[in-house]
């Protein structure tokens, strides 16, 4: 009969809540829950090379699953290295508990060897945030812990010293149960029924969708086909609306493309659904109403004429009775035809020649892993360029998943985050994007693959430069310096570590290169050399930065191409009345 010590009873209440795996690395502090999961059965260790990339696992294992997904950190520089992906994680709204262990009880406040305060660090990267410091406070504070990650989608942290840990538990653990499941917000009926007056009010309507919009699919595109509204997207809502969507005119932001931004700005009513979009340049400033189930968030990013508190899909259903099928259907035709000119015009940057043209173009590649990906494929994506050409390249099918650190911005992310993906679905196909900045910094992690044996596919846009960076130097008028770097063969790299791997240096050669990647039963890294100035302009500038690029002379920038979102652009226009 094993002893019950307050960790065994923490790795036990995990189990009970379902939780399969703990992300991290082993450490003295540690010790006794790593020991309480050994003799556990149904939960696992999985060893990390850094604390960092245990967060930002468990954060894209918790919006894969909507799960509570687990990390854990040593005491101090061993918890202080979950604090990046732990912000991911929190902007991202992933249900994700973090262990923090703390140095001896007795000594905390001493000075003593790796002392930190981590119930004040992980403050502002957390929704909840405690310490166990008596065994008493268990089996409760843990509970509500994960309730409060689970309700409120966000991080919880428990900071616990070693020495708590080992000591025998106080309490029975017993069993309770744990909501995963949320309600949804209902709107007030005059929130409704102001929305639906607007609704029939405006000539010109314009709809645009965040994540949000997740399950509100059909719902969207039978009020754009009530009010003749042409719909745009940010980033994070691209996955769920633009599939099987007549009435898309792209996204708008710093990696859109399209006529969403011109659609949002001669609207006589812009309605943000389900998009806490931050980027405010890019909105109007006026004529919006907002719809969100998180009431804090209204206003936040515009002036509102209207705020709806309430979640999207209810809201919706609630208000497309009241609204008035509008005949006139010239804006919206006008905007689909603007869309997929716009499209037209740079589609040309990468198809032009690039069967010789060397180094590759990256929007070749992308465009070509989006053709061989599987249908319901995971894309991991790297901060930065690898950004762009997810945004424009990956054609969503309401089955694919792309998962990138796109509201906390951090490099780094997308290995860490492949490593979470294929553990949460192991049969799946999983690929991260990354960039060579972003793989360089946590590098460590393909040895995290091969250990586990991950069937992860990375793909790296070796373009030996920190191209995002270097193209905000650009719009500034700045002259790039230091984003540039020595070349790296990244694929000697991986076969060093024991993962097949191949180098491409040649557009010839990048079909069969990314077939066999992906056929391949196991890990493998592309090792893709491409083009450093091949780089995008957001679909509006502003005139100091066409000023700052004229400036930065001797590079080229180009829009970066559209890969599919042009078929998808001159399909909708066959939607378009004949006269």
């Amino acid at each position: 009969m094993r002893n019950l010590t307050v960790a065994q009873q923490m790795v036990d209440i995990l189990r009970q809540a379902g939780v399969e795996r703990i992300y991290g690395v082993v450490g003295d502090s540690l010790n006794s829950v790593v020991d309480a999961v050994r003799r556990t059965d149904g939960i696992e260790w999985v060893h990390v090379r850094n604390e960092e990339a245990a967060a930002f696992a468990a954060a894209a294992e918790a919006q894969l699953t909507g799960r509570l997904a687990v990390c854990a950190g040593s005491c101090g520089p061993g918890n202080t290295h979950l604090i990046q992906g732990l912000y991911d994680a929190h902007r991202s709204g992933a249900p994700v508990l973090a262990l923090a262990s703390h140095i001896p009880s007795h000594q905390i406040g001493t000075g003593f060897f790796q002392e930190t305060h981590p119930e004040r660090l992980f403050t502002d990267c957390s929704d909840y945030c405690e310490m166990i410091s008596t065994p008493e406070q268990m089996p409760r504070v843990l509970r509500i812990a994960m309730q409060r990650a689970l309700g409120h989608s966000g991080v919880s942290v428990l900071v616990i010293p070693g020495d708590v840990a080992h000591d025998e538990a106080t309490h029975p653990t017993g069993s309770s149960d744990l909501v995963t499941e949320r309600g949804r917000v209902v709107a007030p009926d005059p929130q409704v029924r102001a929305l639906a007056e607007k609704l029939n009010a405006a000539r010109k309507v314009m709809l645009f969708c965040g994540a949000g919009v997740r399950d509100a699919h059909a719902e969207v595109m039978a009020l754009a086909e009530k009010t003749a509204a042409p719909i745009g997207h940010s980033l994070r809502g691209k996955e769920w609306i633009q599939f099987d969507n007549p009435y898309d005119v792209g996204m708008s932001g710093l990696l859109g493309y399209g006529a969403c931004f011109d659609a949002m700005h001669e609207a006589d009513l812009v309605v943000l659904l389900g998009t806490d979009f931050p980027y405010n340049d890019f909105l109007p400033q006026a004529r919006t109403v907002q719809i969100d189930h998180d009431a804090g968030r209204l206003g936040r990013r515009t002036v509102l004429e209207l705020g709806v508190h309430g979640d999207v899909r209810e809201t919706l259903r609630a208000v497309l009775p009241l609204v008035g099928a509008k005949e006139n259907r010239a804006y919206l035709d006008r905007m689909l035809r603007k869309h997929a000119r716009s499209l037209e015009k740079v589609v040309s940057a990468y198809t032009h020649d690039v069967e010789r043209h060397t180094p590759i173009h990256p929007e070749y590649v992308a465009s070509v892993l989006d053709d061989l990906a599987a249908d319901d494929a995971v894309f991991t994506v790297d901060t930065g360029m690898s950004n762009v050409w997810a945004a424009r390249y990956l054609t969503p099918n309401g089955r694919r998943r792309v998962i990138g650190s796109f509201l906390h911005g951090t490099m780094a992310n997308a290995l860490p985050h492949a490593i979470g993906a294929q553990f949460a679905y192991p049969g799946r196909q999983v690929i991260s994007m990354s960039g060579d900045g972003g793989l360089g910094m946590l590098m460590g992690e393909l040895l995290t693959v091969k250990l586990h044996d991950l069937p992860v596919k990375t793909i790296v846009f070796n373009n030996s430069s920190l191209g995002m960076v270097k193209l905000e130097m650009l719009a500034e008028g700045l002259p790039e310096h230091e984003t540039d770097h020595k070349p790296v063969d990244y694929a000697a790299i991986a076969r060093g570590a024991g993962i097949e791997a191949i180098r491409i240096e040649h557009p010839g050669d990048v079909i069969d290169g990314l077939k066999r990647a992906l056929a391949h039963d196991g890990p493998f890294l592309v090792d893709l050399v491409t083009d450093p100035n091949a780089l995008s302009i957001p679909p509006h500038i502003s005139a100091a930065q066409v000023k700052g690029f004229a400036f930065a002379a001797g590079r080229t920038v180009l829009d970066g191409g559209v890969g599919k979102m042009l078929d998808l652009a001159r399909a909708n226009l066959r939607n378009i009345p004949r006269p």
